[in-house]
């Protein structure tokens, strides 16, 4: 505790002093709501609701609502479960939009029905976020009981709804899912072409239950719905087996050749360098050469094999930073990404930018077609995008400096409702890893011998697998619990506190379920938790220790540390290895764990606060493009809204003459000497008006603003002729909504790529002494810029040339098959229903080129 905390106390005990007068508001009420029957009961919900109609607010109603879904929870016929004070003061905090950090086993599913049942009274809809599918499900049909006997509908989300369903699951009070399931409908519902296809509703409330996982460990991963591409495979498979020839090499002089002072040049031995910290691999001068000679190309730094540079640090990427059983695993002749943080196996994500598929030609198997994004948004753009949002998990003080920066969230710790039993002891360390697992072992066989039941937490699967032998080996029946056994998840983690049981788990153990003791395991100790090795981040090490210990229940919680683990590796103090090693100590001989204790935890704060900064840069980046994604998304609900777009039109006509005109015409210019026969071309390439001829009398008169004033008079003249050529004015609005839609999806998506592509360039700009933000900033503005005015000009192109054959119909450009949270396949394109003219024909605009090389473009 710092010297403020202990004079004034911390701020958390100051929130909780001042929430705990309404918290016996709602406790005063509870004999009143007792002595309601049922219906009198469901009947407040309706009272509730024409209180807010009147003008309460939902603050003036939360003691009587709570104390309402209180006694509703604790009836037999619902849930038969009361909630504790201490859940009460959970419900106000996550009212207030913030965060509530509650220990494991406090019962935050049954906290969460508080907030969502005041909030869904306001009839805008509350979203429900959990992890994964499966608790989306327990927790809408548990949870969904207290819902439904107050008389509210409950919804949810899970993968495999067609679209009638989730709209119907989103219209519902309140609607559970997953965080991926929300992310994915909300993009898609800014690729159709119709307002009928869209499920979501406004944005209003989200309760996240695992906060810190949904908005911090997933925070650098972005949802990308992904289209087909056209790029051949097979450069991935020969970048490959080129890495897989080469020999790992080092710096020989990394601490001269940094120094400014010293102008050293790097003096590297073999073909490449491997940076575990900044997990980066890259080419030594010698690995260039090697490179140049393999794909016979003279110099690999040129422009044009850009491409051939991206598949091969693509490949060392995948060779020498990602590990099978650790990044990925193979499942069913695929590439499945393992989460890092949680060890669950995640179907269907695919990394993005090429990486996957280089992981397939390095485990040979069928490499897939890079894709094209169609849309993304990252979780933290997503989640800010909600007009209230609030959280709950057990772990989140240690990120909450990023929780106020980046969700304008503050963190509470709620107290427990009962006293914590469990004993965190002090960390043992061994020198090496093979050390380190006998005693675990060991310490594992003393606790099974005496029915004590066991968890231990390894940080990957093949580790898991690794410390499954030693125990076959000793005799110890045990469960697995991992990436690849996660369909049996549920099942073997609730048998973790039953007698005698040993569990084996990554960090995905039980996040969201419940580890219940047996009968007779509170007297021998309760549950005692092994960890065979420090995270990264404090808070899975914090999770994994929360499994003991719940509701007063005794336990322990024990980490065991080798100086081989990644972690001291790659981040610890490396004076404290060498003395170490200069003690001569044994394997088996544990260190004292004090001398070390300081090094762990600056190795975790030093990991946690880059991770913090990766995560950081990355929304200061993708904010560029979420300005941008809201001016698009709104522009085509503008049009989607069936919105008039008479006067956008006759506003494009004004806007692209004016720049077509101040492109060809100086303003210094006379007119003698304007270059009309240019202008001219480029003109009639967007409106179709032949060739301009200023004739000879009236060019002593003819001025810049007279010739905007005459071609824009010209352009609306056209424009209304087709207008009567369209006949009805509904169906040439249909038409219009039908092109700006088309054409609005079409430059959008190429767009994200070109931003993509230049985003990976904009580091160089550091060079160059220059801000790469800042650059990318400026650069991101031109290029929206022109994407505006390739928006008019196509819409204007097509608009002008178009010829009605059968009724005009709305189609999507591209209509995914999958969405998943990297690439995937999608259907292609369907043929424009109104498209007369052949893409191969020549262009009706008379420019000489083809269709689709003109105004099919």
């Amino acid at each position: 505790m710092g010297f403020l905390e202990k004079i004034f106390g911390s701020y958390s005990e100051k929130e909780i002093k001042r929430i705990t007068p309404i918290v016996k508001k709602i406790e005063a009420l509870a004999p009143q709501y007792e002595n309601l029957t049922d219906e009198e009961l469901r009947g407040k919900t309706q009272e509730f609701k024409e209180r807010l109609a009147k003008g309460e607010t939902l603050d003036d109603l939360l003691p009587e609502a709570y104390a309402v879904v209180r006694e509703a929870a604790s009836r037999p016929n619902v849930l038969n479960m009361r909630h504790f004070p201490v859940q009460l003061m959970g419900g106000i905090v996550m009212h207030q939009g913030r965060i509530a950090e509650m220990r494991t086993g406090e019962g935050k599913t049954l906290v969460a029905t508080l907030s969502a049942y005041l909030n869904a009274l306001e009839g805008k809809g509350v979203h429900v976020i959990t992890v994964n599918d499966y608790l989306a499900q327990r927790d809408s049909q548990w949870m969904g009981e207290v819902f439904r006997f107050l008389g509210l509908t409950v919804g949810c989300i899970l993968n495999g709804l067609d679209n009638d369903e989730r709209r119907a699951a989103y219209a519902c009070d309140i609607t559970y899912g997953t965080n991926n399931e929300f992310g994915f409908d909300y993009l898609r519902d800014n690729m159709v072409v119709r307002k009928e296809s869209m499920v979501q509703r406004e944005l209003h409330f989200a309760i996240i239950d695992e906060v810190d996982s949904v908005l911090i460990d997933e925070a650098r991963t972005p949802l990308i719905i992904s289209g087909s591409g056209s790029k051949s495979t097979d450069l991935y498979r020969v970048a490959d087996i080129f890495v897989k020839q080469l020999k790992k090499g080092r710096i020989l002089n990394e601490d001269e050749a940094m120094n400014p002072l010293l102008k050293e040049e790097l003096q590297e031995e073999g073909d490449f360098v491997l940076d575990e910290k900044a997990k980066s691999v890259v080419l030594t001068q010698e690995g260039v050469e090697k490179a140049e000679k393999f794909f016979s190309v003279d110099n690999l730094s040129d422009p044009e094999n850009l491409e051939l540079q991206h598949h091969i640090n693509n490949a060392l990427k995948a060779n020498y930073n990602m590990h099978l059983d650790k990044d990925y695993v193979i499942a069913e002749g695929e590439i499945v990404i393992v989460d890092e943080f949680t060890g669950r196996m995640m179907p269907g994500r695919r990394y993005s930018d090429g990486l996957h598929q280089a992981i397939e030609a390095k485990e040979n198997v069928q490499v897939r077609r890079e894709s094209k994004t169609l849309a993304t948004i990252t979780f933290q753009n997503y989640f800010n995008k909600y007009t209230k949002k609030a959280g709950m998990t057990g772990t989140a003080k240690t990120e909450e400096e990023e929780f106020r920066n980046i969700y304008g969230m503050d963190v509470v710790e709620i107290p427990t409702n009962r006293p914590v039993q469990r004993k965190d002891m002090q960390d043992v360390v061994y020198r090496t890893e093979a050390g380190k697992f006998r005693a675990v072992v060991k310490e594992i066989a003393e606790a099974h011998e005496k029915g004590q039941p066991v968890l231990v937490g390894t940080v990957t699967i093949d580790k898991s697998e690794e410390l499954s032998k030693l125990l076959k080996r000793e005799g110890i029946k045990h469960q697995v619990l991992n990436a690849k056994y996660h369909a049996q998840e549920a099942d073997i983690v609730s048998l973790a506190g039953q007698m005698g049981a040993v569990t084996i788990a990554t960090n995905m153990a039980g996040r969201g379920t419940d580890i219940k003791l047996g009968e007779g395991v509170a007297e021998i100790g309760g549950l005692k938790i092994i960890g065979t090795e420090r995270h990264e981040s404090r808070r899975i090490d914090n999770q994994l220790r929360g499994r003991a210990g719940r509701q007063g229940d005794p336990g322990e919680s024990r980490f065991y540390i080798s100086l081989e683990d990644d972690l001291m590796r790659l981040f610890g103090a490396e004076k404290t290895m060498k003395l170490v090693d200069a003690m001569g100590m044994s394997e088996d001989e544990p260190i004292e764990a004090g001398m070390l204790t300081k090094a762990i935890e600056n190795a975790q704060k030093k990991v946690e606060g880059n991770n913090f900064a990766i995560r950081k840069h990355l929304l200061e980046y993708d904010q560029v493009m979420n300005e941008q994604r809201e001016i698009i998304y709104g522009e085509r609900r503008r049009v989607l809204y069936g919105e008039d777009l008479r006067d956008s039109i006759i506003g494009m006509i004004r806007q692209v003459v004016g720049r077509c005109v101040d492109a060809h015409i100086g303003d210094e210019q006379l007119p003698e000497d304007w270059d009309m026969a240019s202008f001219s071309e480029h003109f009639a390439s967007i409106i179709p008006v032949g060739k301009i001829n200023i004739k000879e009398d009236a060019l002593a008169e003819m001025t810049k603003d007279k010739l905007k004033e005459n071609l824009t008079k010209l352009g609306e003249q056209l424009y209304q002729m087709k207008e009567k050529e369209i006949g009805e004015a509904e169906r040439m609005r249909e038409l219009e909504r039908v092109i700006m839609l088309r054409v609005i999806d079409q430059k959008w998506m190429d767009h994200i790529d070109e931003m993509d592509h230049m985003r990976q360039g904009i580091g160089l700009h550091a060079y160059a002494q220059r801000d790469p933000l800042m650059e990318y900033k400026f650069s991101a503005y031109d290029m929206f810029d022109e994407l505006s005015r390739n928006i008019q000009e196509d819409t204007l192109k097509i608009l002008y040339r178009i010829r009605i054959q059968t009724e005009v119909k709305r189609e999507e450009v591209e209509q995914p098959m999958f969405t998943n949270k990297d690439d995937s396949a999608v259907k292609q394109p369907k043929k424009r229903s109104d498209e007369k003219v052949g893409r191969n024909d020549p262009c009706p605009c008379g420019s000489g080129k083809k269709y689709k090389q003109c105004c099919g473009r």
